[in-house]
C-alpha cells in the first residue's frame, strides 16, 4: 500500500475522538488546513513527546489556521487516559481495528499500515507519517521523516512555508 499522491483528495475518514464525538476530515473542508499525524500508540515515550510539542504549539496553529488530527489504532479509552494525563485538548482519534489483529482502516487508506522492523523483530503497525490537507480538502505534503520531539516545529515551518 502506497501514500495517497500530494495533489488528489485527501482519503476521507470518519473517527470517534478521546470524549466518543465523531470527527469527520468533510468538516473541515473549506475552513481549515488540516494536520492529520498517525502515531503508533498512546502513553508511549516518543508518541507522548510528539503530542506534548502539537498541544504546546496549539496557538501557533490555531493562527496558520490549521487543526490537528491525531490517529492511533488505540481505543477511544486509552485515548481518554492519554488526553487527560498529558492534558490534550486536540483531536485524538481512534483507527481501533473492528476485529483483532486486521488492520486499522484509516491507517490502511493513508498507506501507513506496514510492515515494521524493531530489535530484529517484525510487525505489522503504524508508519508515524504526517499529512497536511488544505482547506479545498487535497493533501498538500506528507512527512515520512518524522522527528517527534521536531514534529511541531517542522509542520508548523512547512505550512509557515506553503499554506499562509
Amino acid at each position: 500500500m502506497a501514500f495517497p499522491k500530494v495533489g488528489n483528495m485527501a482519503p476521507a475518514f470518519k473517527l470517534k475522538n478521546q470524549s466518543g464525538q465523531d470527527v469527520a476530515l468533510k468538516d473541515f473542508k473549506g475552513k481549515k488546513n488540516v494536520v492529520v499525524y498517525f502515531y503508533p500508540r498512546a502513553m508511549t515515550p516518543g508518541c507522548t513527546v510528539q503530542a506534548c510539542g502539537i498541544r504546546d504549539s496549539e496557538a501557533d496553529f490555531a493562527r496558520l489556521d490549521t487543526v490537528v488530527l491525531a490517529i492511533s489504532p488505540d481505543p477511544v479509552s486509552k485515548l481518554q487516559k492519554f488526553a487527560d494525563k498529558e492534558q490534550l485538548a486536540f483531536h485524538l482519534l481512534s483507527d481501533e481495528p473492528k476485529i483483532k489483529g486486521e488492520a486499522p482502516v484509516t491507517a490502511k487508506k493513508y498507506g501507513v499500515w506496514a510492515l515494521k522492523k524493531f530489535m530484529g523483530r517484525e510487525s505489522m503497525g503504524i508508519l508515524r507519517t504526517t499529512f497536511i490537507i488544505g482547506k479545498d480538502g487535497k493533501l498538500k505534503h506528507i512527512m515520512d521523516k518524522v522527528k517527534t520531539k521536531t514534529h511541531h516545529d517542522d509542520t508548523l515551518q512547512w505550512i509557515r512555508d506553503h499554506l499562509s
